[in-house]
């Protein structure tokens, strides 16, 4: 039903675009085009809150799952956008469809680049009012519409505040604390991919408040999990598994747990000569991979998937959390430690 909600979301973007011009229909196109596809890991969570706490409107809570799968889009447009990424899972993105436009066009380099760039942020914007817009049109009560509303727009606070820190440690000479990165990836991803996904489904369904802290608390710790192994998926994870660049981290020198943990040791005095450098080889890469196990990086940060891991199943201990809300969430935390080894 999710699906359902997104094609008729965009059709009616897509016939109110067409009055105004064909190439504001054409962005519309390409924005319907990089939200289908998806694992839609938002909506599939909120529905397992709603339905194991004895939800049955389906259809409502359809309409608020793909508000967040929207939420979803426009963050990762705007994060490509302030990483100068012009790809996503080895094809266009947004920016980068506007770029070869604009290329194909006989635009130089540079004005194709921010002609690319430029439709991403307008891009990220329609997605983003496009997701308030979904909840503001679910069939829910006034007083639950206000109380999702709230909870959709502490995830977006949140995530802009992360992402700010995001950009502030790439300035950062050496590499953040461990806690400073959890803190960062929480805010960023954890907060709008789990726990506010979670604590809506409990709000749709009339959980008490009980529930809905508590689902809170633990989408906060299995978030954190899964981040911790994305960033060891980045580096040693499977690209024809994963969809993504085995490179790309290395290459940025995105600050990760393990580039935190690795910089107090003895490796980084090599390590950090690798990464960050956009002349990175398969052969560098494959070097700066045996520091980061060699240094103890890889085995903390496996460490690290298995302590929030438990900090999330002990959350499920709470009375309040129905017999097969437990089940349901338990796998979620078993997958995370399973996709971490």
């Amino acid at each position: 039903m999710v699906e359902d909600v997104l094609d008729r979301f965009f059709e009616r973007a897509k016939a109110r675009a067409a009055k105004l011009g064909p190439s504001y229909l054409s962005l519309w196109q390409t924005l319907e085009d990089s939200t289908a596809g998806g694992k839609r890991v938002r909506p599939r969570i909120l529905l397992t809150a709603y339905l194991n706490l004895g939800g049955t409107d389906t259809a409502a809570a359809a309409g608020v799952g793909a508000a967040f799968e929207l939420l979803h889009t426009a963050l990762i447009v705007h994060d490509d956008v302030i990483d100068l990424d012009f790809t996503r899972r080895g094809q266009e993105n947004v920016s980068g469809v506007y770029r070869e436009l604009a290329s194909s066009a006989g635009a130089e380099t540079g004005a194709a680049r921010h002609r690319g760039l430029s439709a991403g942020v307008i891009a990220g914007d329609l997605a983003l009012t496009g997701a308030f817009r979904l909840l503001d049109r679910s069939p829910v009560s006034p007083e639950t519409r206000l109380r999702l509303a709230e909870i959709l727009d502490d995830a977006v606070f949140a995530s802009a505040g992360g992402e700010l820190i995001d950009v502030d440690f790439s300035f950062h000479p050496g590499a953040p604390p461990i806690d400073e990165i959890l803190h960062m990836e929480r805010l960023k991803t954890a907060v709008y991919s789990f726990e506010a996904p979670l604590q809506a489904g409990a709000v749709l369904a009339g959980a008490p408040d009980e529930v809905v802290s508590t689902l809170g608390l633990y989408g906060r710790d299995i978030g954190i999990a899964y981040q911790v192994v994305d960033d060891l998926l980045g580096v040693f994870g499977s690209e024809t598994a994963t969809g993504k660049s085995t490179f790309s981290d290395l290459r940025e020198g995105k600050r990760t747990v393990l580039i935190s943990y690795a910089s107090d040791k003895p490796e980084w005095a090599e390590l950090s000569d690798l990464i960050g450098s956009p002349s990175l080889t398969a052969r560098g890469a494959a070097r700066a991979r045996e520091l980061l196990v060699s240094s103890g990086a890889r085995d903390h940060a496996r460490e690290l998937v298995r302590e929030y891991a438990d900090r999330a199943r002990q959350r499920l201990d709470c009375p309040a959390v129905t017999p097969g809300l437990r089940a349901a969430l338990s796998a979620v935390v078993d997958d995370a430690v399973n996709r971490g080894r």
